[in-house]
């Protein structure tokens, strides 16, 4: 398969959205800025496109203007090992931004992300339905999630009546 780079548009605020990026991930780098030149849609000397890098992964960003915005439609997530790294990336994401729930939140730029610890997807697939169920309930009523509370959620097994 050909190299696939996503293309997120901004509205005059691409280089500001790529350094921010590339601040908050390990191993990132802007990589190269074009700019708008006279008789343009936007002021002269504005980035047109900013070629980044996320932890070696290219992105590009576009000052494409007001036309299009960002939904929740597409989002990143971001796999995290532990609770520390979700606990990173929920604090830096959300600086600016909003929180939503099930990990979910939106950036200051209105970018959607999923900040997901790498445990939760066998916690809502075990194979026992009932201790995935009650990871699921867990997960249900947080907004950063805390993998030690579903986790214990899912082990939590009701007391059979006597």
């Amino acid at each position: 398969m050909p190299a696939t780079t996503p293309c997120l548009w901004f509205d005059g605020r691409a280089e500001e959205a790529a350094t921010f990026y590339t601040e908050v991930f390990p191993n990132s780098s802007v990589t190269g800025v074009t700019r708008y030149g006279p008789g343009t849609p936007m002021p002269e000397g504005t980035a047109l496109t900013v070629e980044f890098t996320l932890d070696g992964r290219p992105y590009t960003a576009l000052n494409g203007g007001p036309q299009f915005t960002f939904t929740e439609a597409v989002s990143f997530q971001i796999a995290c090992a532990d609770q520390d790294e979700v606990d990173h990336y929920w604090t830096r994401l959300t600086d600016g931004g909003e929180e939503s729930q099930c990990g979910w939140l939106k950036d200051r730029f209105g970018l959607s992300w999923q900040v997901v610890p790498d445990e939760l997807p066998a916690l809502l697939a075990d194979p026992d339905p009932q201790r995935a169920q009650r990871a699921m309930q867990a997960l249900m009523g947080m907004r950063k999630i805390d993998v030690a509370a579903v986790r214990r959620a899912a082990d939590d097994a009701p007391v059979a009546a006597r």
